[in-house]
């Protein structure tokens, strides 16, 4: 999987005073829990920036103050009147605790449904899951292929192995629509269609002869 660094710096003081301090340095007060003790520590906002503003799943390997922490994104807090980045929160990761994260869905194939002239639209980018740390991954693939015009693929229809999805299982993550174009073309069809001939009529039955 893939991975970034960051270097920080234990914060020893806290408080509306020690943070802004710390933002007029340009850098950003985070916080490491989920492991043996909770660790406070600031580094330079530059150093998040891979792994705040991008839709990729991505490990952090922080370290502070000589250890070294492996980490997943968990919480973010912006500025709300520079909408800076504030504080932000990072999960260790530890080998046997299960942990929930958000992983991207990959959608693979082409469609049945959008080579017969239909749209593919995606409903969902991501779900939750609830993992052991050695099965996270950089994304979920999804087999689109066998998606007909006019049907849905489900939460329940992915497959995720060693995983956990915490999503309501009957939620759309995908389907084939009709477009425009070919909802004309069926309405065309329709209108143009020959209408079957009428059957001839049955010649009428000859009334019985009178016995003289």
């Amino acid at each position: 999987m893939k991975s970034i660094t960051i270097e920080g710096q234990l914060r020893t003081e806290s408080g509306k005073k020690a943070t802004r301090q710390l933002r007029s340095q340009q850098m950003v007060p985070a916080v490491i829990y989920g492991g043996k003790s909770e660790v406070n520590f600031a580094a330079p906002a530059a150093d998040f920036k891979n792994i705040v503003y991008t839709a990729e799943f991505l490990l952090a390997d922080i370290k502070v103050d000589g250890n070294s922490y492996k980490c997943i994104l968990k919480d973010l807090q912006f500025d709300k009147v520079t909408d800076s980045l504030a504080h932000v929160d990072f999960l260790e990761l530890v080998e046997d605790k299960k942990v929930i994260a958000s992983l991207p869905l990959k959608y693979v194939g082409t469609p049945a449904g959008v080579k017969a002239g239909g749209k593919l639209v995606t409903k969902m980018k991501s779900v939750k899951v609830k993992t052991l740390p050695k099965y996270l991954k950089e994304h979920i693939e999804v087999d689109i292929n066998g998606l007909e015009l006019n049907e849905n693929l489900r939460v329940e229809d992915i497959v995720a192995d060693n995983m956990e999805i915490m999503n309501s299982p009957r939620i759309p993550i995908a389907s084939v629509t009709m477009t425009r174009q070919l909802k004309q073309e069926e309405a065309a069809a329709t209108t143009t269609a020959p209408k079957a001939e009428a059957a001839p009529a049955a010649p009428a039955a000859k009334a019985p002869a009178a016995k003289k």
